[in-house]
């Protein structure tokens, strides 16, 4: 078998100098729908995207509004699922906050969207401490200041930061108290 039948080039497909047929670009419509098919986005973040591979605001605008129209965009479901994600891969409601506000949302849609999460902040702020800094002795002024900082970097309130830290701190004196689990201490 000759390399150009292999490669699908015989005469009937067309010599392979031949020009072919220019491809049609696709519709600032289609692009943007490529983009929806994997993910999620922001109309903010499509603009941008759509802008940046070369095309015209005036076009992208009524392609966009025709995706919201028929709810494949939607910024309301783009921002609760990017705060469920950000939730759950343990960031806290200041950062998701922030993160969201990149996106050009509406204040309300971050707010619902922070709701629709769900969490009890302060739980999941003693849980990461716990994950994060189980094995460190948190009675140690330092070690609780940085676990108290990576909290806060985290995204979560100072006041649930110092909780979170102040809990485990406990949780580890609690624990540690000399005896295995179902012995009692006679006093």
């Amino acid at each position: 078998m000759s390399w150009n039948k292999r490669r699908g080039n015989t005469p009937s497909s067309g010599s392979p100098g031949a020009p072919s047929a220019p491809k049609e670009e696709p519709s600032p419509y289609q692009r943007a729908l490529g983009l929806l098919v994997r993910r999620e986005h922001s109309r903010k973040e499509l603009t941008r995207k759509l802008v940046a591979k070369g095309l015209e605001r005036e076009a992208i605008e009524p392609a966009l509004d025709t995706l919201s129209r028929q709810d494949f965009q939607n910024d309301e479901r783009f921002a609760a699922a990017l705060a469920r994600s950000r939730a759950s891969a343990g960031y806290g409601p200041l950062r998701i906050r922030a993160e969201l506000a990149t996106h050009g949302l509406s204040r309300q849609d971050i707010a619902d969207a922070i709701e629709a999460c769900e969490r009890d902040w302060d739980a999941s702020a003693r849980d990461l401490a716990a994950r994060r800094f189980g094995s460190k002795d948190l009675s140690d002024a330092t070690v609780r200041r940085k676990a108290a900082d990576f909290l806060m970097r985290r995204g979560f309130e100072q006041r649930s930061a110092r909780a979170a830290v102040d809990g485990a701190s406990r949780a580890g004196l609690d624990d540690d108290d000399g005896f295995t689990d179902g012995e009692a201490a006679d006093t």
